[in-house]
């Protein structure tokens, strides 16, 4: 019960009870509350702007643990970026090397995901920018590995052929040459012996007498065989697949037929003086993947070490050709 007021009432000279009318009564009562209402306001903005709730911190120690993991995961994956990048160093210049492959552009194996907007769902948030980051070396780092994937799924491939393509190399001397004494002239700027100018000399020159035989120096088909009075004169190219395609000019004979299958160390004609020829010899020819090479650096299947330096030397001399 509420303590009874009184007051002295100085007319009727006596102490009479207070009574406060009832809406004043609700009114003390609405002003309380409304101040009460107000102070609280007040303390509970103060404590959510400058204090934690327990469901704050433990969301921002959520927040923290998982920032931290993605920098471990960005960690991760920096190394597996280097662990990838050693096998695409490989892959270039030991396996695709080893099966003449051509090495895969950089721009290939580096190239990105998709436009700027792929990752604006990312953004915006607290975390957006290690967010953003992480997925893009992520997207690399895939892309990287799928290069390298169907890299590798090619290699096994060429793997596969590689008995193939070893006897399909043109890797013997095209006619019987056991005492290096038929090599005329070699790969690079000759004399020409009509013009009596410096010219680029596509193949290599080798004399013997005319209707020693000429052999397919790798399995393949005969491409083309054509009897020609100028030119290469009577000539055979092979195609040997994997690139590769060889050829044999000046001949007396022709003893293949375009289409023809043959084998390495096949007899495919004689050697002759025919077409822009100014005596008897071979010229022949190595191209690779549509571009002439120096034929000399296949003839590793029938001579030793020695016998390939002299012929290397033999080579080298600045001569005149024959065609």
């Amino acid at each position: 019960m509420p303590k009874a007021k009184y007051y002295f009432n100085t007319h009727s000279l006596k102490y009479e009870r207070v009574i406060v009318p009832l809406r004043k009564q609700v009114l003390r009562v609405l002003g309380f509350l409304a101040t009460a209402m107000v102070f609280s306001t007040v303390i509970v903005l103060i404590a959510y702007s400058y204090l934690d709730s327990p469901k704050e911190k433990q969301l921002k120690r959520e927040i923290a643990q998982l920032e931290l993991q993605y920098e471990i995961l960005q960690e991760r994956m920096d190394e597996a970026s280097v662990v990838l990048a050693d096998l695409q160093n490989r892959d270039d210049n030991i396996y695709r090397v080893i099966f003449e492959a051509e090495p895969i552009p950089a721009t290939v194996r580096s190239a990105g995901y998709g436009g700027v907007d792929r990752y604006k769902s990312m953004d915006g948030y607290q975390s957006s920018k290690l967010l953003i980051e992480t997925t893009r070396k992520l997207d690399k780092l895939t892309k990287q590995m799928y290069v390298q994937s169907k890299s590798f799924d090619e290699i096994v491939d060429l793997a596969e052929d590689k008995t193939e393509l070893l006897a399909s190399i043109p890797a013997i001397q095209p006619l019987s040459n056991k005492q290096l004494n038929r090599m005329s002239s070699g790969f690079g700027y000759r004399i020409h012996p009509i013009y009596k100018t410096s010219i680029m000399h596509s193949g290599m020159d080798f004399t013997a007498p005319i209707g020693t035989p000429i052999y397919a120096t790798g399995n393949g088909i005969v491409k083309l065989a054509e009897y020609n009075a100028g030119g290469y004169g009577n000539h055979v190219v092979i195609s040997h697949g994997f690139g590769y395609e060889t050829l044999y000019g000046h001949l007396n004979r022709i003893k293949v037929r375009p289409g023809q299958k043959v084998t390495r160390g096949d007899v495919i004609g004689e050697l002759g003086n025919s077409g822009s020829s100014t005596g008897p010899h071979l010229h022949y020819e190595v191209i690779k993947s549509g571009n002439k090479v120096d034929p000399i650096r296949y003839f590793f299947n029938d001579l030793t070490p020695e016998e390939y330096d002299r012929l290397i030397q033999m080579a080298t001399q600045s001569n005149q050709s024959f065609d």
